[in-house]
């Protein structure tokens, strides 16, 4: 996968090869590759926008989705949202291999259809627009705690499958016995994931039979502040030690929630 990644930016770089049209963020052997490509599309009124697109490779990518982040100074914040959201449905069409180059030239493809449609659908999906009534709540971040996983496997592939299906971002973290999930996305979509996480089958009890989550709390829940890490996707980490867990939290700008809370469920 590693040189999947490689070959990837490679013909990238060779594709977007203008003046910081295609640049590399950042690489860790944990937390996957983040780039940026600036590009552009034509909008409305014909006039090209100019798009900045930024992609986040996790490590098993491409056997799972990329994130994305749409930023245009020429639309508004309602728009990019709808543009990432569209884009991340078309990804979800395309088979597990390198995708990138086929999302660029997508969004190229149909920026104007997507702007000229002033919802983005139903279902999960929510209007994202100035006018909406979904926009108010901005974007929100939660803390959860499980007490334990017993068909672990199955638990996080359904964990995975919810956050995809609702677009939040964030970590599933195990350190030893302590279980947490963070969230990060539209506050309605955390509420509908706390109901399929209360009522949906998703571990087994001590007999082996299939039940529900009993044993869950919310640790956590705030607006995103300016100092918290926008999360690009949603991903699986476990940590060695608690220096290491401590580590993820302060690097998404949040010390303080885990000096007061995680610290205490260590026992």
């Amino acid at each position: 996968m590693v040189e999947a990644v490689a070959e990837e930016l490679s013909a990238l770089a060779a594709i977007f090869c203008g003046p910081r049209e295609c640049e590399v963020l950042s690489r860790s052997e944990t937390d996957g590759t983040v780039f940026r490509i600036h590009t552009k599309a034509q909008g409305l009124v014909d006039a090209d926008i100019p798009l900045e697109l930024v992609f986040h490779l996790p490590v098993n990518y491409p056997a799972c989705l990329p994130g994305v982040s749409v930023n245009s100074a020429h639309l508004t914040r309602g728009q990019c949202v709808t543009v990432k959201e569209k884009l991340l449905q078309q990804a979800e069409n395309l088979p597990p291999e390198p995708m990138v180059h086929e999302l660029v030239l997508w969004v190229q493809q149909n920026l104007m259809h997507i702007l000229s449609q002033p919802e983005t659908g139903s279902g999960h999906e929510k209007s994202t627009f100035p006018n909406s009534t979904t926009m108010g709540d901005g974007l929100w971040i939660t803390l959860l705690h499980l007490d334990h996983m017993r068909a672990k496997t199955k638990y996080i592939k359904t964990v995975e499958r919810w956050a995809s299906n609702l677009r939040l971002t964030g970590r599933l973290m195990f350190m030893g016995k302590i279980i947490l999930i963070l969230l990060q996305g539209d506050k309605n979509d955390i509420k509908e994931y706390l109901v399929l996480q209360k009522t949906s089958k998703v571990d087994v009890d001590s007999s082996g039979k299939k039940c529900k989550e009993k044993m869950i709390s919310v640790l956590f829940e705030t607006k995103v502040q300016a100092e918290h890490k926008r999360f690009l996707a949603f991903e699986v980490k476990e940590y060695s030690t608690l220096d290491e867990l401590q580590k993820e939290f302060e690097t998404a700008g949040l010390q303080r929630l885990f000096s007061e809370l995680v610290l205490g469920l260590v026992k």
